[in-house]
């Protein structure tokens, strides 16, 4: 048993706060049932405060979406030096970044689709792009925002300009890659199995896709060939040590297989807080290559630290 004290960080004010208490619940229930002595924090604006009094041995992250993902409370963890699980503050803030992130992926050989950066504002009566395409916020995790305008729209979508906008003033116009759904974690320097993502009733992985129970099957392995599989585990590894990722990540992807086995892989995008909910693909993952959920909790637990 370890008895080290793990202060659960959770909730916080993002977009993704529902998303955020079920993984930090489900993550801070598996780690006392490894033996670790867990306080359960839901984050506020005086979280600094509150963990500088406590003072744990380790703060484990499952803040999801903004100051908790784009490093943010890393900063703050490195100031009070709380070791932390997942990525550290430039890993975190570039990987939140889709135009940046894209940019580094890039450089280092992943297949990326083309896109713009522009100002919601900018969206007139004219596409910005030949459609079919994505509009995704810059800054925003889980599919809040995205938009997917099809071939015969014959114009941009208006709630990207409107009042009931709420993901930022900028956005990333993206080629859209028809095909599957892969993704692929990876757990400190290892590639986990590669899983498809089929929507239920949808032609694409929204929120509720994600986390509705019954809004999505997760096939793993994917049925998909031992080239490609391997393809994609390769390229979600050099994605996590591009961006300097440590911890566990997730890297999402769509495989175009319609004209030959061998088509397109595109990296879309990678997460550094994955979700730990029942449904989320990561622990999946990791029972799949014989990791239960306590042992990757105790795993990512043990691997904490700051300054990296």
């Amino acid at each position: 048993m370890s008895g080290k004290h793990v202060a659960v960080l959770m909730g916080g004010f993002s977009s993704e706060r529902p998303v955020s208490l079920s993984s930090g619940n489900a993550c801070a229930d598996a780690l006392e049932g490894e033996g670790y002595k867990v306080t359960r924090l839901d984050v506020d604006r005086n979280v600094a405060a509150v963990l500088a009094e406590l003072r744990p041995d380790v703060c484990f992250n499952a803040l999801h979406g903004p100051y908790g993902e784009d490093g943010t409370i890393q900063g703050i963890l490195e100031y009070l030096e709380i070791p932390y699980t997942h990525s550290g503050v430039l890993a975190s803030s570039l990987s939140m970044d889709k135009q940046q992130a894209k940019h580094v992926a890039k450089a280092a050989g992943i297949p990326v689709a083309e896109a713009k950066v522009l100002s919601r504002f900018d969206f007139g009566n004219a596409h910005p792009i030949k459609p079919p395409y994505v509009v995704k916020p810059v800054r925003e995790g889980s599919s809040f925002g995205v938009v997917i305008v099809k071939e015969n729209q014959t114009h941009p979508p208006q709630v990207i300009g409107s009042s009931e906008w709420r993901y930022g003033e900028e956005v990333m116009v993206e080629r859209y890659v028809y095909g599957r759904e892969l993704t692929c974690g990876v757990m400190g320097n290892v590639a986990l199995g590669v899983t498809e993502v089929v929507p239920n009733g949808d032609t694409f992985y929204d929120y509720d896709a994600k986390y509705a129970a019954g809004g999505s099957t997760h096939v793993i392995p994917a049925r998909i060939s031992p080239n490609i599989y391997q393809k994609i585990q390769s390229l979600a590894l050099k994605a996590h040590q591009a961006m300097g990722c440590r911890g566990v990540s997730r890297s999402d992807f769509r495989y175009d297989d319609r004209f030959s086995e061998n088509g397109e892989v595109i990296w879309l995008e990678i997460n550094t807080q994955p979700g730990m909910t029942p449904t989320s693909l990561v622990p999946e993952m990791a029972v799949h290559a014989g990791h239960l959920f306590g042992d990757l909790v105790r795993w990512m637990v043990e691997d904490a630290s700051c300054s990296r």
